[in-house]
């Protein structure tokens, strides 16, 4: 890579493992709702996209006042996970110490919210890892598939988005990286449908740490 690069995580599901957690709590209420939906259906219709986004399907679903019970049972559920079974994505620590070892700027860029993230990232012990470099979807006008936000991330960074590299979990990340105009690569060790990452545009990779060659001097990136 580059080493006026800078590299750009997505936070859930690339450096948190939250999603397994989250997919399946939101499939069982979904469900108990009356929206019968499976830990698959949850992550094509939601996985990747706003808050935001996530609420007005939610409201399709189940309607304004089951969307709100959703959203309540939801919320605590997932925290108790969280708080209980939250830890970081096998072998991502790994790859963060290679970056700081060669000097690599990174940062995250998540279409979660703030207070999400300083909850995740707090959990597992990461957030000093990215003090100040924290970009949420919030802070920008549209969300993933749209490039908006690792747009704002390379902006802020002072980078220039051709000389980006995204590592993403879902095919709306990806899709976004895409639009970017930024090298993304496609975490398949998570929870995307196999080989939907590629369709996207990605570089798929399995396992974190095939990631340290990448970073490595001499690396493809």
């Amino acid at each position: 890579m580059d080493p006026s690069g800078l590299v750009i995580f997505d936070c859930d599901g690339v450096l948190v493992d939250s999603e397994r957690l989250t997919v399946a709590i939101e499939a069982r209420l979904l469900t108990e709702l009356g929206a019968p939906y499976s830990e698959q259906d949850v992550v094509d219709a939601f996985m990747g996209r706003t808050a935001a986004a996530g609420q007005l399907l939610l409201e399709r679903l189940l309607g304004p006042e089951l969307a709100a019970e959703f959203d309540r049972r939801s919320t605590t559920e997932i925290r108790q996970a969280f708080s209980s079974s939250l830890t970081p994505v096998a072998g991502v620590e790994r790859v963060l110490a290679a970056l700081r070892a060669r000097n690599l700027p990174h940062c995250v860029a998540s279409s979660g919210s703030h207070e999400k993230m300083r909850l995740t990232l707090g959990l597992t012990g990461l957030a000093h890892q990215f003090d100040g470099r924290i970009f949420s979807a919030s802070e920008v006008p549209r969300g993933k598939p749209f490039p908006d936000l690792f747009l704002h991330a390379a902006w802020s960074m002072g980078v220039d988005p051709a000389r980006c590299v995204v590592v993403e979990d879902s095919v709306p990340g990806v899709h976004a990286a895409v639009a970017a105009g930024m090298t993304a690569y496609g975490f398949t060790g998570g929870l995307a449908a196999a080989g939907s990452l590629a369709a996207a545009g990605a570089i798929p990779f399995e396992r974190m740490e095939e990631l340290l060659q990448e970073f490595a001097p001499g690396g493809s990136m």
